[in-house]
């Protein structure tokens, strides 16, 4: 048996547990740790007995509780390097200073430059080396001010307020909080290589997205294949041959075009959103489930709605009304994945 239980999928966050007979892993852990454990205590999935955390990519809504419960649960993650990298750089505070504090900061040097030369006879060349010195620094600063990679840092604390319910003050703990990039064990894999976790065989496949290296999966267990694509722009050929032959398919409905167009988004987001490294839209997944899907799925999930841009029943009109141009595909159930709640598990 396999069973699909996802817990969120949505803006806010996502996270979905994959589950065979003797191994389970939480793929995503976009929500707090203890969010996570109480979404899985609603869907009845044992978080003790996780065996592994994938991560899709390392966008916010699908790490956000990743370093505090991996610890809490002492397991390892699976990533691809460039995920991780990315992960790691996103935790590591920057030091940066705003405009207003660069341009005082440069003005002091410049009239601490100006009273050394002053009292320094010309052409000294510890004073034109200092100068120099003086230079690269403040470029250096502004590097730093206009980089916009260079300020991003996380409180884990702040996040999650309950962190102490996930992670106890320990030695090891205190350690930790130190360093909030410290993962019990990390495992890498690669796009496209197929590698498994316990007697979960996994084929990850890239998905066009605006992150470092993000990957979409299909699991395969006794016979039965689940996948899950969500997060990409549009359908490549390599996302729709490996959506063959699937059992269980969570896929992305991210938004109704008209409703995004009127929406309160800046036209940057919507820009972004709309891009071939953005989202799918209702419209785009149903032209996918009526042209290429191989109609194989006992359960369709759709998965990521926008709560501001789309619209459940939308959605779920536009999937129904691909399939009904194919009577062979009636028979597969469409469910809406919720982004407060977690679905009852799905079972094979």
């Amino acid at each position: 048996m396999m069973r699909m239980t996802v817990l969120a999928s949505g803006s806010k966050g996502n996270s979905t547990v994959i589950s065979s007979s003797r191994t389970r892993v939480l793929v995503d852990a976009g929500l707090s740790c203890r969010e996570l454990l109480r979404r899985m205590a609603l869907a009845g999935e044992d978080p003790s007995t996780l065996d592994a955390i994938l991560i899709t990519h390392e966008h916010q809504d699908h790490i956000a509780g990743l370093g505090v419960l991996a610890r809490r649960l002492r397991i390892p993650v699976f990533f691809t390097e460039p995920t991780h990298r990315a992960w790691v750089r996103m935790l590591t505070p920057r030091t940066t200073m705003s405009y207003a504090k660069w341009l005082d900061h440069v003005q002091r040097e410049k009239e601490a430059r100006a009273q050394s030369v002053a009292s320094t006879p010309a052409h000294d060349p510890a004073v034109e080396a200092a100068s120099i010195a003086h230079i690269s620094a403040e470029a250096a600063a502004l590097d730093a001010t206009l980089n916009p990679t260079a300020v991003i840092a996380v409180d884990e604390d702040a996040e999650d307020p309950d962190a102490a319910l996930c992670d106890p003050e320990t030695p090891q703990a205190a350690r930790q909080k130190a360093d909030p990039t410290h993962l019990p064990a990390v495992e890498y894999f690669h796009a496209g290589a197929n590698f498994c976790i316990g007697d979960i065989a996994i084929t990850p496949f890239t998905i066009p997205h605006d992150a470092a290296d993000p990957c979409g999966f299909v699991f395969e267990s006794e016979g039965i294949r689940m996948a899950l694509a969500t997060d990409l722009g549009y359908m490549p050929p390599n996302v729709k041959a490996a959506l063959k032959r699937i059992d269980v398919l969570l896929l992305e409905s991210n938004h109704d075009l008209e409703m995004l167009k009127d929406g309160p988004y800046p036209w940057s987001v919507k820009q972004r959103v709309l891009s071939r490294v953005g989202h799918l839209s209702n419209h785009a997944t149903a032209e996918f489930l009526q042209k290429d899907y191989d109609g194989t799925a006992a359960w369709i999930v759709l998965g990521h709605l926008s709560e501001s841009n789309n619209a459940p029943e939308l959605a779920r009109l536009a999937a129904e009304q691909a399939l009904a141009n194919h009577p062979t595909l009636l028979g597969n159930r469409i469910l809406l994945a919720d982004q407060a709640t977690p679905l009852e598990p799905i079972c094979l």
